[in-house]
């Protein structure tokens, strides 16, 4: 089993174009044009839009697309993965709402590409090479207004199970600051499953009337043993007693959120971030070192953005169900606007469904993931946020597979429970919110 979690672990990181395809070209392309698409005039433009923020030196990408000796080599690989969809990366079903992120190409994009691979993948004429786009070295969100590292280089041995750690980082502000941007980076991405990051207050304000109801049942307490370890001592870095609200984080396809102008997640004065770090060991010793970059508000915005969670762990998946639902499900006390969902299960996990049921008995689909793949984590952000009532429930849906027809389950003879580690499970999604109205001094919100 642990070869398998390892070899999860490693596909989560290592998501895309692993090996040059030196087979042939996709069938069905048409070529009938005059003029065949050149690197420098027409694919170029494509890849810097949609993929060197990942496939460049030192992101996740295995390789950089920045150049055309870059891009060369893997022509036939890239246009395969163009042609199945499996690059770039989304998964919502574009039937259910439009999306700020969404990274598909367009179908014009995708016949350019085939094309271009189709007639030699042709550098062109260099004159036509638009300026790269350009990168702040070891940020997507650009230069950091404020950088937080772990206090120490933890060592992650090379086996063996580790409970989520934590570390906290001082910030020592003495005003309130605004988060425009976060982005969390790993020190060491091959052994970092996922960070969430929380802001303690050191004087957490009054609780505010609670903005969510949450359905009664979904929060049945875990295995006493299991609590016990990550506890200490038998947990060399435990949680402390209190985090926060969290407020972002690293897992593989979700490094870092921009929110816009005019909206901005509140830092308090004096805060401590807590990093919660989950580290899954790879066959090799290595240290970790995370690090968490900072883009500040220029001003206090209109909208406070505050980040919680659907989260349903009263669930048993039966070994050898390939279809298993779980839901979870809210009520909004107060107006709110939905930001973004982010959908998150671990290696059983296959599909998801969301679904707003207004005053009025209407039912509509907000978000589908008919093809939940656990190496990207993706945050689907509303170009349009939605507007929610008073009134309005929520309902997401995750469907399991627990066969052996799931080539990536560890175990299709065990019944599986709600768990921090892979080989258990979660139905769980962060969403970004804010509430209509509200105040941006407010602070704090009951589940």
């Amino acid at each position: 089993m642990r070869k398998m979690l390892a070899a999860a672990a490693a596909l989560a990181m290592w998501t895309v174009l692993l090996i040059a395809d030196p087979g042939a070209v996709p069938q069905g392309v048409d070529t009938g044009q005059t003029s065949a698409p050149t690197f420098n005039r027409d694919v170029a433009p494509i890849l810097f839009n949609h993929c060197t923020s990942c496939h460049r030196l030192g992101e996740i990408g295995p390789m950089s697309l920045l150049t055309y000796r870059d891009a060369r080599p893997w022509a036939k690989s890239i246009a395969a993965r163009v042609l199945t969809g499996t690059m770039p990366p989304w998964h919502a079903d574009p039937a259910h709402g439009e999306f700020a992120n969404d990274r598909r190409l367009t179908e014009s994009q995708k016949d350019t590409i085939l094309k271009w691979v189709s007639a030699g993948a042709p550098e062109g004429n260099p004159a036509d090479l638009p300026p790269p786009p350009t990168f702040v070295d070891g940020w997507q969100i650009g230069e950091p207004d404020a950088v937080f590292s772990m206090p120490e280089d933890y060592p992650v041995p090379a086996a063996g199970t580790l409970e989520y750690k934590y570390f906290e980082i001082p910030t020592n502000f003495a005003e309130d600051k605004w988060i425009q941007a976060l982005e969390t980076r790993p020190g060491s991405r091959s052994v970092v499953h996922h960070v969430i990051v929380f802001p303690r207050d050191p004087k957490p304000a009054p609780r505010q009337p609670p903005v969510f109801a949450f359905a009664k049942g979904m929060d049945e307490p875990d295995n006493p043993e299991a609590e016990a370890k990550k506890k200490a001592p038998l947990n060399d870095r435990p949680a402390p007693a209190r985090n926060g609200n969290f407020v972002g984080g690293f897992a593989p396809g979700q490094l870092a959120r921009t929110y816009p102008a005019g909206s901005a997640i509140r830092l308090p004065a004096g805060s401590t971030l807590v990093l919660q770090m989950h580290y899954t060991a790879n066959g090799t010793a290595m240290t970790d070192r995370t690090s968490v970059g900072v883009i500040f508000a220029k001003e206090p915005p209109r909208h406070e953005v505050k980040v919680n969670a659907l989260i349903n762990r009263n669930f048993t998946i039966p070994a050898g169900a390939n279809d298993y639902q779980v839901d979870a499900e809210m009520t909004l006390q107060r107006d709110v606007t939905i930001w973004s969902l982010l959908p998150h299960t671990h290696l059983r996990g296959k599909r998801w469904a969301y679904q707003a049921t207004y005053q009025d008995g209407r039912v509509e689909t907000i978000l589908s993931v008919p093809m939940y793949d656990f190496n990207w984590q993706t945050e689907y952000v509303f170009k349009q946020p939605l507007t929610l009532a008073k009134g309005t429930t929520i309902r997401s849906s995750a469907w399991y597979d627990n066969s052996a027809r799931n080539r990536f389950n560890p175990d299709p003879h065990a019944d599986v429970r709600w768990g921090d580690q892979t080989w258990e499970e979660m139905q769980f999604t962060g969403f970004a919110y804010t509430v209509d109205g509200a105040s941006v001094q407010a602070s704090s919100d009951a589940r």
